[in-house]
């Protein structure tokens, strides 16, 4: 089986958003789609590869959101299937509220980021569930429960590999530098403990991260993104302790990370790429609303 790695250049910047296409016995099987902006560098990439759409029968989607999955509709009007988190299905059908959720943060930024999001045909859906075994052209992917960064959320495992999605955390190719995409409402940091828990236990070989790519030294990972997701957690509730409003939290923290990632040797360019994936003020706003119910 062979994995590789195709780089959506998602606003035009390299490394920050994957697809990931894999050559099954049977077929090609696509993980993730990237949104529907990128559709035509998702067309581009699978062309480097001697591929069309219309040959992609099979798309695996790790979670919900419009950068994992918002090319569906798209991929499913040319004959593919769409595997995805049962609790997901239905706003793939009607994404009415998915879209309107998203406009809400991004505004009048929201169509040239996501494109066009198009409803995936009820009957090219099919819905996975916790510690399922699908057969995808005679390969076995096995769903894992991944909850933490959304409650919409598997890791696709393939023998001794697996699609992380957004439960792996964010760190491109020969840097050390782990982030954590904690975007409202969903983000639990007690949930997403036990999901990297549960991925430790895998014993995997090799994890692929969506933000970006593959990473090979499985435990150092997991540690950093343990250590991260309890510091930022501490760091947005120490400035909620000392009585900085919404916006003044997300300038400290912001500036914070933006420190500590020139500390850790990221070039301007690396740092658009974390950036570019993770928008710094989601976390925030997604820490917060966990810790304002926490806290209760």
């Amino acid at each position: 089986m062979q994995v590789i790695t195709l780089d959506l250049r998602f606003r035009n910047v390299p490394q920050a958003l994957a697809s990931f296409l894999v050559f099954a016995p049977s077929g090609p099987v696509l993980i993730e789609t990237g949104p529907d902006s990128t559709v035509s560098r998702l067309e581009v990439a699978l062309s480097e590869n001697g591929l069309s759409v219309e040959d992609i029968k099979h798309v695996m989607v790790t979670h919900l959101h419009l950068d994992h999955s918002g090319a569906a509709g798209r991929l499913a009007r040319k004959g593919a299937t769409i595997y995805i988190h049962w609790r997901a299905a239905q706003h793939l059908i009607d994404p009415s509220r998915l879209l309107a959720s998203a406009r809400r943060i991004y505004g009048d930024a929201m169509d040239d980021m996501w494109g066009t999001t198009v409803p995936v045909p009820k009957d090219r859906i099919y819905e996975l569930k916790d510690g399922e075994h699908v057969l995808v052209n005679d390969m076995v992917v096995s769903v894992i429960e991944a909850r933490g960064h959304s409650n919409h959320h598997h890791v696709l495992r393939i023998g001794d590999i697996a699609f992380v999605g957004d439960i792996g955390g964010i760190r491109i190719p020969g840097k050390q530098f782990v982030t954590l995409p904690a975007p409202p409402p969903e983000f639990d940091l007690g949930q997403w403990q036990i999901s990297l828990a549960r991925l430790r236990e895998l014993n995997l070989r090799k994890m692929f991260c969506t933000h970006f790519g593959i990473v090979d030294d499985i435990d150092f990972h997991i540690d950093k993104l343990i250590s991260e997701l309890n510091m930022v957690v501490q760091y947005v509730k120490n400035l909620i302790s000392a009585g900085y409003d919404r916006n003044d939290t997300i300038s400290r923290y912001v500036g914070w990370y933006r420190e500590r990632a020139i500390s850790a040797g990221l070039s301007d360019d690396e740092l658009l790429s974390y950036e570019t994936a993770n928008p710094f003020f989601m976390s925030v706003d997604g820490i917060m609303r966990y810790l304002s119910k926490d806290m209760k």
